[in-house]
Parts: C-alpha cells; structure tokens; sequence
C-alpha cells in the first residue's frame, strides 16, 4: 500500500479501517474469512470493509467514555453500510452496545445473522440468532470470541 508508506503519499493520513486495531484479532480473523470478507462495525462510520480508508477517530457507544468521544442512541447518523445483500451466514463479535446498530445495518440480510454475546442474560437482536459465548472475560470478550472462531471451536455454534 504504498499510499500509506511516506506522508506525501498519503497526505489525509487514510488508513484501512482494521489497521486502526492494536489488536492483532482482526488480522486474524481477516485471514480467515479473507479480507473482502471482513466488516468493521464502527461508531463513527456504520459498517464498513476492512480495507476503507478512513481517517483516525475515536467515537464510541461506551457510556464510561469521555463525552466527546460518545455516540448516543439519540443523536442522529448517516452509517454507512457496505455489507450487500446475502444470504451468506454474517456473524457479529462485539459488545452489546453496538448489537443494535448492528441489527439495523444487517436487516436486508437474508442469510442467518449470529450475535455472539457473554451476559447472563440474551440481548434484545431482532432477526438474530443468539449464541453465549462462555467466558469469565469481560472487557473485550469478543476478542477471545475472535480467536475461538479463528481455531474453529465455534462450528456447532454458526448456522
């Protein structure tokens, strides 16, 4: 990606949306399932490829975050959705306040949607199917979630 190699290049400082991830899980999943397979379910810009390019930001659902960087159920947002219509299984690794964006980015999906979630109780996922993943992690569970999937120990659970 030579755009991204010297600031001239790349003057706007765009990145694909999953570089913006210390977490090397993505480039894991991302292996997996293939890149063009791959979606970042993203405060600031909705649903977007791993390889968008976007621009730094920092916007979150998080409650506990400083409230600049908070997006509110209320406020209002153009998210982008770049996931097509399929009937290909989508499934869903993140924390419960991002499940109900999720749910209405994924509506025109046709094939089964899978929410995996780790709270005592289901969440409310319209159209979804829900599946428990057990863990005693709690801050960045879907993180684990990530790599289980990745070793293939989630296949009873996916549709």
């Amino acid at each position: 990606m030579q755009y991204n190699k010297t600031p001239l290049n790349n003057p706007f400082g765009l990145l694909p949306a999953i570089d913006f991830y210390e977490n090397d899980v993505y480039r894991q999943l991302a292996a997996k399932v293939g890149r063009s397979n791959t979606y970042i379910l993203s405060a600031g810009w909705g649903l977007i490829t791993a390889d968008f390019l976007t621009p730094a930001y920092d916007i979150t659902f998080s409650a506990a975050a400083e409230a600049y960087k908070r997006r509110r159920r209320t406020e209002p947002y153009r998210d982008l959705c770049m996931l097509p219509a399929t009937d290909r299984p989508v499934l869903f690794f993140g924390g419960k306040d991002y499940v109900p964006l999720f749910c209405e980015l994924t509506k025109h999906v046709s094939g089964p949607r899978t929410v995996f979630y780790n709270s005592a109780s289901p969440l409310a996922a319209p159209g979804c199917l829900l599946q428990r993943f057990d863990t005693s992690t709690r801050t960045n569970w879907h993180y684990e979630c990530v790599r289980a999937f990745v070793a293939g120990d989630l296949a009873d659970a996916i549709a």
